[in-house]
């Protein structure tokens, strides 16, 4: 390998790596604004200067500059402190003094670097200008005037998001960012622009003012608004979660989210379940715990296991669940579902319902069929996946479903079942690509899996999967979903589904754990619902039982790939709420099946002993584990209907409790249909 000498260090470096990236090898700190290591280099800030011989005599933007063999890099000269002085002093001359009002106090590059870097005086005295805000929509807050025109923003709404809705505008003194028609920004990733901002030019509109950053307690979880299981960072201040922010995770989200993930925040403080009730006369009051569990022991003692169903939602941990099992199991109930969708997966083999490739895994794949999935609205970190190794040139993706703007480009195939299982008698393109591919993979949604033929779509993928060599994806949405799975939340012996349960005459008790995503209009049972928000389970429960939010507790939740993830707790429950597994550890004692745990150390060394894959933690098999899965025995026999696929998720905002809770969300959804509109309208 070539090397190079930084400040006197000799370093080595792989061939194609900037100045700057040599330099930061050696230990040495860089000062940038407009670099960022996951977009394309501009060079516009000049913040990054550094003396380099052989070269002209002059500062050089390391960011934008080869390192080469031989090179001398100096970073502390007395001409690189002079230029960065220079440029310090020429960002600062149109930045208004807003540091005492403005959002980005306290984390603001341009604050940290003006202290390491810049003068201390200056010499303008001319006025400085004023820059119009801009519309970026309900997310976005814009004081543009505070721009230093770093592009950052612009470079990742086109080549991240795929949405190429920021641009630059004019030259020199009239340069401005700015939306095209004066928008609102249309990806659900738009809010990383205001991550990537070195200034307080694009802050977060529905938390202004609300904080300071050295006022938030912080504390790392995992997301559970899809299941990806992104890394973030909750920050709270007393009993309240005021931000979500993404933490770095290589291997998932890279270091962004979705704009649910961050702002869907507001919905756990609204239309929460904090006080036990019970529905007398129509209506519900407010009822005391050993009233609600006393009620809820009664009516199961007095029907029998069979007439007894229980469904999981689609945010429960891993240990509500273990707990849940435990208890029903126990008396005999055999009704027990986590598939509210009436997903046709459970029972098999493990592989059979992981993203085996793996979310970064996915980056080596050449051909991806895509099958009754909208990888867009369902998991937009994904979709960032796929269009990264799109543009890198190196992707054909064919789609079997709805057609939408996927933010890249993909062969269209047909909408339902009929082109599947008619994919390799086909003479087209695509389907010679898949021939010659050498890393082929399917990934499966939930649209195609959820249907009443659920079981013969899923043969038919299987089949096309197997007959092309391909690895085998199943994309779920749900948090909960493989968890459950893994755990055996399915129909026992003689059980009904979630489906079943849900008609009238299904059951007699049922028992919703946070499931909030069925219609319960048609049963006739006495509905018990263990919850968070006043969604549709507690619309129509009988009993309520307020539980814990996934910010409220330490869970465990096991995303698409088969990863388990630690989820921590931020705050505690509101009001008289309690944890989900605490509350059927109390529900066991009273109708005589005591439960054999008394704290959530004891129920997870009890799951890992009966399921070891719960204690490997943040460990994903890939795609090696499913190389022995027998595609031949996924599915069952049966007709094929004609009705096109179409993906679960119809409005990205609104796909759980929380989000619905989420005045934010709302604004989002609303903007999103047309509701709303435009501010060029």
């Amino acid at each position: 390998m070539p090397k190079a000498k930084v400040d006197g260090i000799e370093v080595e470096f792989e061939p194609g790596m900037s100045v700057l990236q040599v330099a930061e090898l050696a230990g040495k700190e860089i000062p940038r604004f407009c670099y960022h290591e996951r977009l394309s280099i501009a060079g516009n800030c000049r913040m990054c200067l550094v003396e380099v011989k052989p070269g002209p005599p002059k500062p050089q933007a390391s960011c934008a500059l080869p390192a080469a063999e031989g090179q001398e890099i100096f970073t502390d000269t007395p001409m690189v402190k002079k230029a960065r002085h220079g440029v310090m002093e020429f960002l600062l001359i149109n930045h208004p003094l807003d540091c005492p009002i403005c959002d980005q106090g306290g984390e603001c590059d341009l604050q940290d670097q003006a202290m390491a870097y810049g003068r201390d005086d200056s010499r303008y005295a001319e006025n400085k200008r004023a820059v119009e805000e801009k519309y970026m929509g309900p997310l976005i807050k814009t004081v543009m005037t505070r721009c230093i025109q770093c592009t950052r923003c612009v470079r990742f709404i086109t080549e991240v998001a795929g949405v190429p809705e920021i641009g630059m505008i004019s030259r020199g003194e009239d340069a401005e960012i700015t939306t095209y028609l004066d928008k609102a920004v249309g990806s659900e990733l738009s809010a990383n622009v205001i991550d990537l901002c070195p200034v307080g030019a694009l802050t977060h509109k529905p938390w202004a003012f609300n904080y300071r950053p050295w006022e938030l307690k912080k504390t790392e979880s995992i997301d559970v608004h899809d299941a990806l299981g992104a890394a973030i960072r909750v920050d709270s201040r007393g009993p309240a979660v005021l931000r979500v922010l993404p933490r770095v995770n290589e291997d998932i989200n890279e270091e962004w989210i979705s704009d649910k993930t961050r702002y869907a925040v507001d919905g756990l403080s609204r239309q929460r379940l904090d006080r036990p009730y019970i529905r007398e006369g129509g209506k519900l009051r407010v009822a005391t715990w050993p009233e609600v569990l006393d009620v809820v022991a009664g009516k199961l003692r007095a029907v029998s296991a069979d007439r007894v169903g229980v469904i999981a939602g689609d945010l429960q941990d891993a240990e509500s669940m273990k707990a849940g099992l435990d208890l029903f199991r126990s008396l005999g109930v055999q009704s027990t579902d986590c598939r509210q969708d009436g997903m046709s997966l459970g029972g098999g083999p493990r592989e059979s319902w992981l993203f085996n490739s793996t979310i970064a895994g996915l980056e080596d794949a050449d051909v991806v069929l895509v099958v009754g999935a909208n990888l867009r609205l369902e998991a937009p970190l994904l979709n960032a996946r796929l269009r990264k190794r799109w543009l890198q040139g190196a992707l054909r993706v064919g789609v079997i479903g709805e057609q939408n703007d996927l933010t890249y480009a993909y062969d269209y195939l047909g909408a339902g079942p009929q082109t599947l299982s008619g994919l390799s008698r086909q003479r087209n393109d695509f389907v010679k690509a898949l021939k010659e591919a050498k890393a082929p993979a399917i990934i499966v949604g939930a649209g195609a899996l959820s249907r009443t033929d659920g079981s013969a779509v899923l043969k038919a993928a299987a089949g096309v999967a197997k007959s092309f060599g391909m690895t085998w994806n199943v994309l779920h949405t749900a948090a909960s979903r493989v968890g459950g799975l893994d755990l055996g939340f399915v129909p026992g012996a003689g059980g009904k589904t979630a489906g079943e349960l849900v008609q009238k005459g299904g059951a007699d008790v049922l028992f919703l754990m946070g499931a909030d995503e069925m219609d319960l209009s048609a049963t006739d049972a006495f509905v018990v619902y263990m919850g968070t928000h006043g969604d549709a389970g507690a619309h129509r429960a009988d009993v309520i039982l307020p539980s814990a939010a996934y910010t409220e507790k330490n869970g465990i939740y096991v995303n698409t790939e088969g990863r388990v993830q630690l989820g921590a707790r931020a705050v505690f429950p509101k009001g008289e709420a309690k944890e989900d597994w605490a509350i059927l550890r109390a529900l066991s004692e009273r109708v005589g099946k005591k439960l054999p745990y008394d704290s959530l150390d004891q129920l997870r060394a009890k799951l890992f002993a009966e399921h070891p894959t719960f204690g490997r933690i943040d460990y994903v098999a890939g795609p090696e584990a499913a190389a022995g899965l027998s595609l031949a025995s996924l599915g069952g026999e049966g007709e094929l209907s004609d009705a096109p696929f179409a993906s679960p998720v119809k409005s990205f905002y609104l796909t759980n409790p929380i989000a619905r809770a989420s005045v934010t969300m709302a604004e989002c959804a609303a903007l999103a249909s047309g509701a709303t509109k435009m501010a060029a309208e």
